[in-house]
């Protein structure tokens, strides 16, 4: 559909993820159509004539939403490195594709080549390039093969062929920790150095879906459909090269109930029990960014306030008020002079907006039942130009069963200001997606003291699943620059990457030697699970480490051994 190229990047279209489960009132006519998976499509529709994004006029699911970059000796400390030189399985991910959806890759960097100089960098689908060829089945972005990659390293220009380029950084840095090669000089190696490598560069988030939900200016952001079609992209390159696939994630928001719901999530449940296929996100730094607020409204309670402290003026923010079915909530506004914008009668679809005279601030109140599994109530609060403050969100019972809310703010990366709760909670911070049940979530701990990472999002979900499932090295990790040198960065996409390299290690000696033919992504997990370190200061499962620290080099000493 080469007409439909310039409606996947223009900003005069609104991007629609469809879930065929579910009814809609999106029309699709006029609509360019973008097939994600049997049970998802993306649709981009002509803004002109429609309304101006809302929750009220479109519903929060089919709205797209940002993703942002979950940061900026670890292979010694999760028994990588003794996997790699045990002399009798040597597991160094041989045989696997890792795929990385992130902000792209500096291929012409050593760590991804093999000793002859050729790239082990089998395709890069660069989402951002529009006048390239775009891979079978998918209108935008241009595809480049490993043969195009070798030709491109062979010239003297090389992005005159391959013209896809990592300016960020942070795709290249998780690519060289999960699966770089080796740099004896340098006393560096990646987790899983023999694997074949597949990348997503994903493009920038549309301006509108930016503006929607107040990420700062220069801030990377990546939509929610262009993440699902990455996932797709990398299912189908495995499907074809039938090879065993890791699909690494270091991405995130706060968004959704923190349990399994939303498309990416829903999505990735799927994908994850395929057969040769594994998932690895991350926990998310959001522990301490007191964005999480826990209400419980005992019987004798007339209602609960919980305060936002805004300390400075700002373009906006945002809030979600979530409840686990059958529990309904009415809620009311109070800006920092005590305005209030009146308690809201509970009714699904609808949506309030109330002008606070005094401090010149637009709030938007909209209550959903979303999620087509649990029924869940969202209140969604849009937040217009608020002023330096204290706002209050007073919540009133409806009909209550526990009594127990969360409201959660935006990741605090995506956030244009500082903005938190005055009473917080630390737990139930982990970022979307790494809540989603079958993929294998990372927390982050220091290799070096053994303390647990302080930013790392914490557990549990909101249904209770354990999450994260371990923690991994994520404090001063060392991976490859834009220079070709090297960096460290801190957070829990790092431990993410070294996860990834570790599941790409045990897919060899299962799937690619055949030790255990049918292992699952859900074999794999519970592997990594029996194998994690513990120690008798703490109990397990926990909020922090989940089962304990990673430990790939135990978990098959546990499984010898059982």
């Amino acid at each position: 559909m080469p007409d439909c190229k310039e409606q996947v990047y223009s900003n005069d279209y609104y991007d629609f993820i469809i879930s065929y489960g579910e009814v809609t009132t999106i029309p699709t006519t006029r609509a360019c159509t973008q097939r994600i998976a049997e049970e998802f499509d993306a649709l981009y529709y002509p803004r002109e004539g429609l309304p101006e994004l809302a929750i009220e006029e479109y519903t929060y699911m089919v709205i797209p939403k940002c993703y942002g970059l979950l940061d900026q000796s670890a292979l010694q400390a999760s028994g990588i490195l003794q996997m790699q030189n045990q002399p009798a399985l040597q597991l160094k991910g041989t045989g696997v594709i890792l795929g990385l959806i992130d902000t792209g890759i500096d291929y012409k960097n050593p760590l991804f080549r093999y000793s002859d100089g050729s790239t082990r960098i089998t395709r890069i689908w660069d989402q951002s390039i529009q006048d390239g060829t775009p891979p079978a089945g998918i209108i935008y972005g241009a595809e480049y093969t490993s043969d195009a990659i070798n030709q491109a390293l062979a010239s003297e220009n090389p992005y005159e062929i391959v013209p896809s380029r990592d300016e960020n950084g942070h795709g290249t840095f998780m690519a060289g920790v999960a699966c770089g090669g080796e740099d004896a000089p340098n006393d560096f190696i990646g987790a899983a150095p023999n694997s074949e490598i597949a990348v997503v560069k994903l493009k920038d988030a549309k301006p509108y879906l930016r503006d929607f939900f107040f990420v700062p200016e220069g801030v990377p952001a990546f939509q929610e459909n262009d993440i699902m079609m990455a996932v797709a992209y990398l299912n189908a390159l495995a499907i074809i090269r039938n090879m065993p696939l890791v699909i690494c994630i270091g991405l995130g928001n706060s968004m959704g109930s923190h349990g399994k719901d939303g498309p990416l999530t829903e999505f990735l449940d799927y994908i994850a029990t395929r057969r040769m296929r594994s998932v690895v996100t991350a926990a998310g730094n959001e522990a301490n960014a007191r964005h999480h607020f826990q209400g419980q409204l005992g019987a004798d309670m007339e209602y609960e306030d919980a305060e936002i402290s805004v300390e400075q003026d700002m373009d906006g923010f945002f809030v979600e008020l979530w409840a686990a079915a059958p529990e309904l909530y009415a809620v009311a506004v109070i800006s920092p002079t005590g305005e209030q914008l009146p308690r809201i009668p509970v009714r699904s679809g609808a949506s309030q907006q109330f002008n606070f005279v005094f401090e010149g601030t637009t709030v938007t109140v909209d209550y959903r039942i979303e999620a087509r599994e649990a029924a869940n109530q969202l209140i969604f609060f849009r937040f217009v130009k608020p002023r330096r403050g204290l706002w209050t969100i007073r919540v009133f019972p409806q009909s209550t069963v526990t009594g127990l809310y969360n409201l959660w703010l935006p990741m605090q990366q995506l956030t244009g200001g500082t903005v938190f709760f005055l009473r917080s909670n630390p737990d139930i911070t982990l970022t979307s997606p790494g809540s989603t049940r079958q993929v294998i979530t990372a927390g982050g701990y220091n290799a070096v003291n053994g303390s647990v990472f302080s930013d790392s999002g914490r557990g549990f979900t909101v249904p209770g699943e354990i999450k994260p499932d371990f923690a991994a090295p994520a404090v001063n990790v060392s991976g490859p620059g834009l220079r070709n040198n090297y960096v460290t960065y801190t957070g829990t996409s790092g431990a993410a990457a070294i996860t990834a390299g570790a599941c790409a290690q045990i897919m060899q000696w299962a799937l690619v030697d055949g030790n255990m033919p049918t292992l699952s992504n859900a074999g794999i997990k519970n592997m990594l699970i029996r194998g994690a370190r513990t120690t008798g200061e703490r109990t397990y499962p926990n909020r922090e480490w989940g089962y304990g620290a990673l430990d790939v080099y135990h978990a098959f000493q546990v499984l010898q051994s059982s």
